[in-house]
């Protein structure tokens, strides 16, 4: 029997590579978010800044900027947090099954969304969308009632 090792060195080891996986996985969204940064027509180092980064995020999905108050505030972080999540899937093409994805395993699906195929397609958001055109379905570019045409004699 081998008295020289001790519970202590084995743990040791265990928590080295448990740090390791996490410092990858981090790692991972980081150059993930750079990439959807780029993708989107930002600065990639825009995504290392913490609160910057936020603001960045919420120009890319076509929110106003107070949303940054929102995701400050810790009670409603998270309910904004998922819908800005949400948007960002819109912003690329894909459906609400990936927002889950973004949310629950974000270590693989932001990468996924950076190095992927999807393309940004503009902001997702109602209010960047409303004035133009792409919710009239009038198919007018003029988002205000056109003025009353006087008739000829």
């Amino acid at each position: 029997m081998d008295y020289n090792s001790s519970p202590s060195n084995i743990f040791g080891g265990f928590m080295v590579a448990f740090l390791l996986f996490g410092l990858f996985l981090v790692l991972m969204n980081i150059i993930g978010m750079w990439k959807i940064f780029v993708k989107a027509g930002k600065p990639g180092w825009a995504s290392l800044i913490p609160i910057y980064n936020s603001i960045v995020l919420i120009e890319i999905v076509g929110k106003p900027t107070i949303w940054i108050l929102w995701l400050l505030i810790p009670c409603t972080a998270p309910i904004f947090g998922i819908w800005l999540m949400n948007l960002l899937s819109k912003s690329f093409g894909k459906d609400e099954g990936f927002t889950v994805g973004l949310v629950l395993l974000s270590f693989i699906f932001v990468p996924i969304l950076g190095f992927g195929g999807a393309k940004y397609l503009g902001p997702s958001a109602a209010e960047a969308q409303r004035f133009n055109g792409m919710n009239d379905p009038f198919g007018n570019s003029n988002p205000f009632n056109p003025p009353p045409t006087t008739p000829q004699a």
